[in-house]
């Protein structure tokens, strides 16, 4: 497609709008819709073809990309997130686009699909780090998920895992997304880390809701042993006890 240079923005976002709408199939709308109560509009769009013209728009001038797209479909917002995953640039250079685009974020597939494609901590895991902090202290359930999704992809490792445990216990939100977002990073800290990850698992100061997910996820992994299993699930909790039987 061609760039910014040679048309105006708004003439811009409506070639884009025009080629999703090109690729959008009402069976898939309708799906998405369903795993999305409340986000709308979704036009319905596979995520392939999404990442596809994320990476073209990634290699022209995406600064100016970011700063005049438009809001107006799960689809448009979804690109935001994918092109600063696949834009050339460092920390330094996304920082204020990322400030820009995490409040944005109003589902958990935008959420997740974007930490997927933003891996700048892998390349500088400490500043990502220090970035993320604010967020996982946030109140906006949207934001805290951003964080912790950005930490079980890149952080369940040797030099985070003990910070990662901790980070994970200080959030103390009680959304929905928030709290299955925590018992997932718990059960990939397992999974990669059991005997670091089991007393976490058997003292913690998380829900029980968040709690009991955590356990139901590793006993559901099929990389988890099955005798390890039969322990963690000893330790289900309700009303913060252990459940007897």
């Amino acid at each position: 497609m061609t760039g910014f240079d040679s048309q105006t923005p708004e003439a811009y976002n409506r070639e884009i709008r025009k080629q999703l709408e090109q690729q959008k199939e009402p069976e898939f709308q309708q799906f998405i819709a369903k795993l999305l109560p409340g986000v709308e509009p979704i036009l319905g769009v596979r995520l392939p073809m999404l990442r596809k013209l994320a990476k073209q728009l990634a290699k022209g001038d995406w600064k100016k990309y970011l700063c005049y797209a438009v809001d107006d479909s799960y689809e448009e917002i979804m690109l935001q997130g994918m092109v600063l995953g696949y834009a050339k640039g460092d920390l330094q250079e996304k920082k204020e686009y990322l400030e820009r685009f995490i409040p944005k974020i109003d589902n958990w597939s935008v959420c997740d699909s974007a930490c997927s494609t933003i891996k700048l901590a892998q390349r500088q895991p400490q500043e990502m780090w220090e970035f993320l902090q604010p967020y996982l202290k946030s109140t906006q359930e949207f934001h805290i998920r951003f964080g912790l999704v950005q930490l079980l992809d890149y952080y369940v490792n040797e030099t985070y895992l003990f910070q990662v445990l901790e980070a994970v216990q200080q959030v103390k939100q009680e959304d929905y997304y928030v709290n299955m977002a925590q018992a997932w990073l718990i059960s990939i800290c397992y999974r990669e880390f059991p005997k670091e990850t089991f007393p976490v698992l058997r003292e913690n100061s998380l829900n029980d809701f968040t709690h009991n997910k955590a356990i139901q996820k590793i006993t559901e992994s099929l990389k988890v042993p099955k005798e390890e299993k039969e322990q963690v699930r000893k330790l289900k909790r309700e009303r913060g006890q252990l459940i007897k039987g």
